[in-house]
């Protein structure tokens, strides 16, 4: 038997095992998600799993739950304001440090990708000190840029993966046929990288829709947000109005990550 024989067994027993150990790891990341879902369906008034029968109440409640659409309509608002930002700064820091490859470009994008290194409690409470120290009143402003340097990094990660496909052939021809600088970013370039824009642009407005450490430390007493708001409401009372939130959630991001796939490719964009 020869030496390529013997090890045969050996490595399909190493794939096998690592492939049981990643379905495994893959199950246990899921679990929680789906009793969540499934508890959401209780007729009961407690969050019990297996849920003692399965109604609709809880999401036929969600309009009567007027704190949870508040806090929903803030959370939408600083995500979309703070996502709208990252893009109008991630947009160009992406172009100046794709077409860069000096020192003083690789310490940027190192600037810009450090709230991705930091912990984010460390980051919230950074920031929290950084706004006492200018007198900067909390408020629904300090949120926004607070999650809005959360989601540049994203926005430039995806848009120079965007940019780093871009043929040099396209903007040498453009520049050769007179075209203006402005110009050719207006009709070659944007066009091109356009779907890194709007995948760094999703990923971002996720991130601070359902963040807590931030939202936790930037927001005042009168700005509540849906995440911090869950988790009020789940060491209180134990809602189950909660679990059917976070149905509507998972449901909401699985639907836009499948449009964001097909629009974008955004799972090859963020490798």
């Amino acid at each position: 038997m020869s030496s390529a024989q013997r090890q045969a067994p050996s490595t399909l027993a190493l794939r096998w095992g690592l492939g049981g150990i990643g379905t495994l790891a893959v199950l246990l990341l899921l679990a929680p998600t789906v009793v969540v879902i499934i508890v959401s369906f209780t007729n009961g008034y407690s969050l019990k799993f297996p849920p003692p029968g399965y109604s609709l109440r809880w999401y036929e409640a969600l309009p009567d739950a007027w704190q949870l659409q508040f806090a929903a309509l803030n959370s939408l608002k600083v995500a979309s304001a703070a996502t709208a930002i990252a893009v109008l700064l991630g947009v160009p820091a992406s172009m100046a440090i794709a077409r860069s490859e000096s020192a003083v470009a690789r310490v940027l994008d190192s600037l810009f990708m450090s709230p991705l290194i930091l912990p984010a409690l460390a980051f919230g409470l950074a920031s929290l000190i950084y706004f006492s120290r200018l007198n900067v009143n909390l408020s629904l402003a300090t949120l926004i840029i607070g999650h809005s340097v959360v989601g540049v990094p994203f926005v430039i990660r995806t848009t120079v993966a965007a940019l780093a496909q871009l043929p040099p052939a396209l903007l040498e021809s453009s520049a050769s046929l007179g075209a203006s600088r402005g110009y050719t970013f207006r009709r070659v370039t944007l066009p091109l990288i356009a779907p890194g824009i709007a995948a760094g642009a999703f990923i971002a407005f996720m991130s601070s829709f359902d963040n807590v450490p931030v939202s936790l430390f930037l927001r005042d007493a009168s700005t509540d947000m849906l995440p911090i708001r869950m988790w009020q409401d789940l060491e209180g009372k134990l809602d189950v109005s909660i679990a059917a939130v976070s149905s509507l959630m998972v449901l909401g991001t699985l639907i836009l990550m499948i449009a964001m796939e097909r629009l974008t490719g955004i799972s090859k964009r963020i490798r």
